[in-house]
């Protein structure tokens, strides 16, 4: 009876630190399209830079997550958030350009389509990269639900066009609570072994 009550308070320790995951997610969603209009104010940088950091946040989140979810070092952890501001830049560059290519579809499709890529390019750049750490997983089969998650959730893109939003949006705080949540579960399953 003993081990029940463990295995089941375990995996509600668990959930509940997933929840905070997806909490700081959402949070850090919230705060990404605040940014822009800051980061605009700042004279000669180029504009990759700025790009890179809207994705600040974000990348914070993802230090304390590797730092606290796996037993990597501590400069392991920046490597991680560098990994992750450079994933945002190929992101939004993947979505720009495969909105160029589908010029004669239809604005909702297209919008689509630049979801799907720069969800897939963002969630799967920081899941190569983080993988490559120290004491990353190196299992592919860890980061599919994150790559998966990241992918599916860009497609949100549409619906922040459709509705014209420019200082809130659906996409980040989904995107990055769903990629929060799956780098955590991908790290916990290295610890795990």
């Amino acid at each position: 009876m003993n081990a029940l009550t463990e295995a089941i308070a375990s995996s509600d320790r668990s959930r509940n630190g997933l929840l905070k995951v997806a909490a700081g997610g959402v949070l850090t969603g919230i705060l990404t399209p605040l940014l822009p209009p800051l980061i605009d104010r700042i004279n000669g940088t180029p504009g990759d830079f700025r790009i890179a950091l809207v994705a600040v946040p974000f990348a914070i989140l993802v230090l304390i997550l590797v730092r606290r979810c796996s037993p990597n070092p501590w400069w392991a952890a920046l490597a991680a958030a560098i990994v992750t501001m450079v994933a945002f830049v190929c992101a939004v560059n993947a979505a720009i350009w495969i909105d160029g290519q589908a010029g004669d579809a239809n604005k909702v499709v297209r919008n689509i389509l630049a979801g799907f890529a720069g969800g897939f390019a963002g969630a799967a750049i920081m899941a190569l990269g983080i993988s490559l750490l120290a004491s990353g997983p190196r299992d592919p089969v860890a980061w599919l639900p994150m790559v998966l998650t990241g992918t599916l959730a860009g497609a949100l893109l549409a619906l922040d066009n459709a509705l014209e939003l420019d200082l809130t949006s659906l996409l980040y705080p989904v995107w990055q609570a769903g990629v929060a949540v799956g780098l955590a579960t991908a790290l916990r399953r290295t610890k795990l072994t």
